[in-house]
């Protein structure tokens, strides 16, 4: 069975498949970068329509990475996650989920943005004496949202939306491609100029047998 996610985009979310996602905090981008990425993205997939899958995958990649490359460099927008204390629920709450709504790979948590890889369970795939239940990664992605804004908000003493609605997410097609998003993921907060070595930034987390670099 293949499960579709849509908001503005749809999203292809089989059993089983490996998924880098990203999501960001509530007007972490100014207006007019967004309103700029947005027309760069509809003249892509415009481009796009006549090309083939692979041809669209590229380009879809390039757009991702300029708008993660705005993320890293925004200093106009909400920074909330540089608060260990906020950080800290939204770490938690990944390891909460690992092995139970899926596995683990790897995960960054930067200022405004959170980058994570996952492996989500099939059907009846069994975890120790207990089924681990397949859930679609877009109910996954709004439980990790809904409880963390919550508690983050707590936290902030604020009131009203945290993450923003829509997030990206990739569906990881091989194991070079794996190793390639883990060392995207690791190496985030080194190429932003916040650290030196990927080991020295508090919020990454890969889990052992996945580490590439």
């Amino acid at each position: 069975m293949k499960y579709f996610y849509r908001r503005n985009l749809p999203h292809y979310q089989p059993p089983g498949g490996r998924f880098f996602v990203t999501f960001r905090l509530v007007n972490s981008l100014p207006k007019s970068v967004v309103t700029r990425l947005k027309k760069e993205y509809n003249s892509l997939m415009k481009d796009a329509e006549n090309k083939n899958r692979t041809k669209k995958r590229k380009l879809l990649k390039v757009y991702f990475q300029k708008f993660d490359q705005f993320l890293d460099r925004s200093n106009a927008g909400n920074l909330w996650l540089r608060r260990d204390s906020v950080a800290q629920i939204v770490a938690d709450r990944i390891h909460d989920f690992d092995s139970e709504k899926y596995t683990l790979i790897c995960f960054c948590i930067m200022p405004n943005h959170v980058h994570l890889l996952v492996e989500l369970f099939t059907q009846d795939e069994k975890d120790k004496n207990e089924v681990a239940k397949f859930l679609p990664l877009a109910e996954t992605m709004k439980l990790i949202k809904g409880s963390t804004a919550y508690e983050c908000n707590t936290v902030l003493s604020r009131k009203g939306q945290f993450w923003q609605h829509e997030s990206y997410d990739h569906l990881v097609r091989d194991n070079d491609e794996l190793e390639r998003v883990i060392r995207y993921i690791l190496l985030n907060p080194v190429k932003a100029g916040l650290v030196n070595k990927w080991q020295d930034w508090k919020w990454t987390y890969c889990r052992e047998k996945y580490v590439v670099l």
